[in-house]
């Protein structure tokens, strides 16, 4: 009986201990309590296991193909983040990024490509281009803001996120452009009976940037210009040149995220379409563990941080909780998760 106890209060001393220091693990220790809260919401009333299993396998898909471009785009904010700097504008870089895929591949009379004979695979081919390039440009816009003009990155990012919604809202107005039904694809492509094919973008993308994160000198750059700016500069570090590039990074992934958002719903709502996509990215990189002050991401922290907002807003939901509430719960959240960084840093 000794015995046992001495073990329990081992146990009880390792696992707060590891839930205090380590991000990681109390991440994803609240992503499998919420699953498993999920699991028993959606409940077990089914004619058999198999039922059961194929209708918890299709919700959980819905999930992640609905939540993937924010996914990425919450990739992207880690990066940010970990730089010291913030990106607010990334819902109306969304819809700038997507109105133009739109104007490009119009079917109509008024489609770019279409007048210059360009159509199917080639025109796609040459959108996504486009498309990535003036993410890339809006990115570096911004980064130029931050960097050359010395522009709080709040202030530059809040004013982008203006400019770019009313600038597209206002060359958009009265305009409906029509994508080719072979565009949808992109993201509509089933491989066995799922469209599955943003969930895979997302995964592929977040390997790649842990990847970058973990093992190149651009990631290990991005933490020493987050954890102590002077020190990074007289180490031989451009800060500016990183920051830089972290910004048209941002851009670069808001556009793979619009071109999902388009080619999935085959239209796109200027004036609505990205509203409190940076809460939610920024909800995800917190919750995962990234530091809002700066130095410390972590990219699977983001991916599992990804999964508990969405599996939050799917509770949420089930539960009946009104929509206009479900963004005082994400609030909570990142404060909450703000607060245990505080704790860290001063225990």
């Amino acid at each position: 009986m000794d015995h046992t106890n001495i073990n329990n209060r081992y146990f009880f001393r390792w696992f707060l201990n590891k839930w205090s220091n380590e991000p990681l693990f109390s991440t994803a220790v609240a992503l499998i309590i919420m699953i498993i809260l999920q699991t028993f919401v959606l409940g077990f009333d089914y004619d058999s296991f198999g039922h059961w299993f194929q209708s918890w396998i299709n919700n959980w898909i819905n999930i992640l193909r609905n939540n993937a471009g924010t996914g990425i785009i919450a990739l992207g904010m880690t990066f940010v983040i970990m730089t010291g700097g913030i990106d607010l504008a990334v819902g109306s870089t969304l819809v700038a990024t997507g109105a133009f895929s739109m104007v490009l591949l119009d079917s109509g009379t008024n489609g770019i490509l279409g007048k210059l004979g360009l159509l199917g695979v080639p025109a796609f081919v040459v959108t996504i281009l486009f498309v990535l390039l003036f993410g890339y440009l809006l990115g570096l816009l911004i980064g130029v803001s931050v960097t050359k003009g010395n522009v709080p990155p709040f202030i530059a990012t809040l004013g982008a996120m203006m400019i770019f919604r009313s600038v597209t809202q206002h060359f958009m107005q009265g305009y409906n452009p029509k994508l080719p039904m072979e565009f949808l694809q992109i993201a509509s492509f089933k491989i066995g009976n799922y469209m599955i094919m943003p969930i895979i973008y997302w995964l592929v993308i977040a390997y790649i940037l842990y990847y970058v994160s973990k093992r190149t000198t651009f990631g290990r750059q991005i933490i020493a210009v987050g954890s102590n700016e002077k020190a990074a500069k007289l180490s031989g570090v451009h800060v500016n040149k990183v920051k830089l590039r972290v910004y048209a990074l941002m851009g670069i992934l808001v556009s793979i995220a619009a071109i999902i958002q388009v080619s999935r719903i085959g239209s796109m709502d200027f004036s609505n379409a990205g509203r409190g996509l940076e809460m939610d990215a920024i909800a995800a990189a917190v919750v995962g563990g990234t530091s809002m002050m700066g130095g410390r991401g972590f990219i699977l922290g983001t991916v599992f941080g990804m999964l508990i907002i969405a599996v939050m807003n799917n509770l949420l939901n089930l539960f009946g909780v009104p929509p206009f509430l479900r963004e005082a719960f994400k609030g909570f959240i990142v404060i909450g998760a703000v607060l245990l960084q505080r704790k860290e840093k001063t225990s």
